[in-house]
């Protein structure tokens, strides 16, 4: 038997990476970011945080510790361009300054997105100042999301939410009840409706939405999508998902 030695040739050109950071218990995050990008030259990687129930500020806090032990975990020792930590009332109870850290800590050279700053650029690229909040959480989340909008100097005219203390259960609302929720919103006061949370299934609507309300609608998974492909240079021709992915 002959063995020969044959010298591999490497893709001197890697497709743009991107590293998401997902809860245990979000149904719904992957799956949009898949068919926003399912047509681009992008490789895709996930790992999954353990998160707490009920949802609260300090279980929250909680999770975001093994921020860091996650990301290292998306392809260990290699590049990643820019990781998405996927948890819109984590990051506003954390403080985006901690999550950033903690993950450049295992990707120095990644850039970083959540949904909480992807929405905050986003509205500002729509030039959207008074804007109404739908979130799916308990009361008290609801409230320190609005107030980290109005921190932000948003005038927050109207805010609706469902009240649900577990993530597994906002993953399980019903699209066309969720669709029927708010497209009966009144927006008259508002330049833009925001509905929060990453496991919360709206990006299939949220055309629907614009045209039912005839007014921008953004949501976390959206603002969290388009900012990490402005992020990789890659937010181009995607149409189907909002006003938002028009703007470029």
């Amino acid at each position: 038997m002959y063995s020969t030695k044959i010298e591999p040739k490497y893709n001197p050109n890697p497709n743009p990476r991107i590293g998401l950071i997902a809860l245990a218990s979000d149904f719904t995050i992957e799956k949009d970011f898949i068919n926003v990008i399912k047509d681009k030259d992008i490789d895709f990687f996930v790992n999954r945080i353990e998160c707490y129930n009920p949802l609260t500020s300090e279980n929250l806090i909680k999770m975001s510790q093994k921020v860091t032990e996650v990301t290292k975990d998306i392809l260990p020792d290699q590049k990643i361009d820019c990781v998405a930590y996927a948890c819109t009332s984590g990051t506003i109870a954390a403080g985006y300054n901690s999550i950033e850290q903690k993950i450049k800590v295992a990707k120095p050279e990644a850039k970083v997105t959540t949904p909480s700053t992807a929405a905050l650029k986003a509205l500002k690229k729509l030039k959207i100042k008074k804007l109404s909040i739908f979130t799916p959480y308990s009361k008290k989340l609801n409230e320190e999301v609005v107030e980290y909008f109005k921190k932000e100097n948003f005038n927050v005219t109207s805010n609706s939410y469902f009240d649900i203390e577990s993530d597994i259960d906002i993953g399980k609302v019903d699209q066309n009840y969720l669709y029927d929720v708010l497209s009966k919103i009144d927006l008259k006061d508002a330049d833009a409706l925001f509905v929060s949370c990453t496991a919360l299934p709206v990006l299939p609507i949220i055309d629907k939405l614009e045209k039912k309300l005839n007014k921008p609608v953004l949501s976390s998974n959206q603002a969290l999508i388009w900012d990490t492909l402005e992020n990789i240079g890659k937010n181009n021709s995607i149409k189907g998902f909002g006003k938002l992915f028009l703007t470029n």
